[in-house]
């Protein structure tokens, strides 16, 4: 199961996320993270991937 972590950005006007997904690598079983900064209505939907 991946873990996550979620941190509020805020530049200028604009209100953004970034999230850091730990995702189990299925070849060699080792972990990465994965980092994106996004708006915070599509974090959600970008995690459950």
């Amino acid at each position: 199961m991946a873990k996550k972590a979620v941190a509020s950005l805020q530049t200028g006007s604009k209100r953004l996320t970034k999230a850091i997904k730990m995702v189990k690598s299925p070849k060699t079983g080792a972990y990465t993270f994965v980092e994106s900064i996004m708006s915070p209505d599509k974090v959600n939907d970008w995690l459950k991937k």
